[in-house]
């Protein structure tokens, strides 16, 4: 049985990444990257000398896309697991398939090699082994650190940037769980401006702002909406990096 390995990779602080990932990668046949280049960095601390490619992105792959040197490498993933070829699955920073291109792709392995032998499903698994390698999420790692509740929450991944984004912040600001979603640097004053906005303010939700996660310039910052906006836009320097919103 060929092995399909998804290995989560630092999302700053190379340090990060686990033992058991570093084996992996050096065993495998072939690393599918986000961006070979983002990729080549970490192998090359590592010592890790195998060979990559790009992976099918999910918004131009799929079952009618018209784009054939996509659909090629897709075709080609297909057959190095059907030859018996191990493989691993890297996004740029972080756990593949968590807001990630890579999670099309491993839903196309896990479609293309389940095997269903007969109706009563007494036979029911995949003839392709998916692995999960643990480790670095920027979502799990901002939470534990936030501060705030954590026993129940909602990831949103990236908000939408037009179409029903007012709608999302009603949600978020009307929801009973910790809500928690990325942000680019060139939205992070608009989306704070929206939390003031729909907010209740006779009882103000606590924020954290976590940015440059496990990087040199890391910081949280915590406080109701107004606060934590009059903070970044008192302090425009800080408006730059990765940002993941939680909103309790």
């Amino acid at each position: 049985m060929s092995k399909f390995y998804v290995v989560a990779t630092p999302i700053g602080n190379m340090g990060d990444i686990t033992l058991r990932a570093i084996e992996t990668l050096k065993n495998v046949d072939l690393i599918l990257c986000e961006d070979t280049r983002v990729t080549k960095k970490l192998l090359n601390k590592y010592e890790i000398n195998k060979p990559t490619m790009s992976y099918p992105s999910d918004d131009i792959v799929g079952k009618n896309s018209k784009n054939s040197r996509q659909n090629n490498k897709l075709d080609k993933i297909l057959e190095l697991l059907e030859a018996g070829k191990d493989l691993a699955l890297v996004s740029d920073a972080g756990t593949p398939g968590i807001s990630d291109p890579g999670a099309m792709l491993v839903s196309q392995i896990k479609e293309k090699f389940s095997v269903r032998q007969d109706l009563t499903l007494d036979n029911l698994y995949d003839s392709v082994d998916v692995i999960p390698i643990p480790g670095p999420s920027a979502v799990i790692t901002a939470l534990s650190a936030s501060g705030l509740p954590t026993h129940e929450f909602t990831f949103l991944g990236f908000l939408p940037h037009k179409k029903g984004r007012e709608t999302l912040f009603k949600e978020i600001a009307e929801s009973k769980r910790t809500m928690v979603f990325y942000e680019s640097p060139h939205r992070i004053i608009k989306t704070l401006e929206s939390l003031v906005k729909f907010c209740p303010k006779e009882n103000q939700k606590k924020v954290c702002v976590a940015r440059e996660l496990t990087k040199i310039y890391e910081e949280f910052v915590s406080g109701t909406p107004p606060e934590v906006l009059e903070y970044f836009i008192k302090n425009k320097e800080k408006q730059r990096g990765e940002f993941t919103v939680i909103v309790a």
